[in-house]
């Protein structure tokens, strides 16, 4: 049993950093900044994988009633901006910058539990929101690459997050399991995006993505879909084995490794950045300078030539104090010395 714990918490972990640096690829490198097109896209193909998983009988879909279903709506309306919102900040900003902004969710849970719910709560949890508020309060002052766009969607993200688990907090226990929440946000948020995609301008500017016909965004786009379905199915299987206090432990444990990874990527992220952006140089043949330089010579060349000048000046100047007449000198100094041109001829 513990074996499995721990499987399913490294399944977790793995698919959490891997699909935040999926998605990050395409919409920071890549630059597909069409929200709802590529959102619709990933709630799709969760949809369509979870559809099968119950045919198969691999996941368990229980048939709701309406009044289930009806209740549950504003939670979808909030996943939808959850996922929307949380596109566009990442677009913008970096993962640490991002992971940092989304733990502040936490604080509005622990304030609605304390000041509407009356609950009671621990001081060293007080103490964590407080330190988590703190933090997400100095980054626009220490981030030397500030977007305020991305901070605006961030703080949108952030509070969806929060009402949308204090309206999962508030549902009955036997109202909707895990799987059947998740679908119904799969199938609200197609349908919304789907409408969305005209009025916000995606459908018809997305013709001018220019790596709209490239194996490598294809590629992305479904291992993005791939990937978020499988955190999303490990999530509730973390839940389903583990208590709350060891699966907020996984979450935290997740989220690390995903910042020093990007830190290690980033460069990669940048040069692929810059490839796309790059012309192809023209190609000169080999063993010809290139453009206006002139070809350099071999080191020990420049030295001994550099030696010779430096001697003939010497030479020079021991003329000037013998003979002491100024046109002599001036021709002397121009001169090239004997010594300068038998180096020369060395090299």
């Amino acid at each position: 049993m513990c074996m499995r714990r721990c499987l399913v918490g490294l399944t977790f972990c793995t698919c959490y950093l891997a699909s935040y640096l999926t998605n990050k690829y395409v919409l920071s490198v890549l630059k597909f900044t069409y929200p709802t097109l590529f959102q619709g896209w990933q709630t799709l193909i969760g949809g369509l994988l979870l559809h099968v998983s119950w045919k198969l009988g691999w996941a368990e879909i229980n048939s709701s009633s309406r009044s289930a279903v009806l209740t549950w709506l504003p939670a979808s309306l909030l996943f939808v901006g959850i996922i929307y919102a949380g596109s566009r900040a990442l677009s913008r900003l970096a993962i640490p910058v991002f992971l940092t902004l989304h733990n502040v969710a936490e604080v509005i849970i622990c304030g609605h539990q304390k000041c509407f719910r009356k609950e009671k709560t621990s001081p060293a949890k007080i103490c964590s929101a407080l330190f988590l508020l703190a933090a997400a309060g100095c980054l626009p002052f220490n981030d030397s690459q500030f977007d305020p766009d991305g901070y605006f969607w961030a703080v949108i993200h952030l509070f969806c997050v929060g009402a949308y688990k204090i309206l999962q907090k508030s549902q009955r226990p036997n109202a909707l399991s895990d799987i059947d929440q998740q679908y119904l946000n799969y199938i609200f948020s197609v349908v919304l995006l789907a409408f969305a995609s005209h009025p916000t301008g995606d459908l018809f500017s997305v013709l001018d993505f220019p790596f709209l016909y490239f194996y490598r965004f294809h590629g992305s786009c479904c291992a993005s879909g791939f990937l978020g379905f499988f955190l999303m199915l490990s999530s509730v299987k973390l839940k389903s084995l583990m208590a709350p206090g060891q699966c907020a432990a996984w979450i935290f444990f997740a989220k690390p490794p995903a910042r020093r990874t990007r830190r290690g990527l980033v460069g990669f992220l940048r040069a692929e950045g810059q490839l796309k952006t790059m012309r192809p140089a023209r190609k000169e043949p080999p063993g010809l300078p290139t453009g206006n330089t002139a070809p350099a010579l071999p080191a020990p060349c420049r030295r001994s030539g550099e030696q010779g000048h430096e001697r003939g000046q010497r030479f020079s100047l021991r003329q000037r104090g013998l003979s002491g007449v100024s046109g002599p000198l001036q021709r002397m100094d121009c001169a090239v010395s004997p010594h300068s041109e038998r180096f020369a001829r060395r090299c």
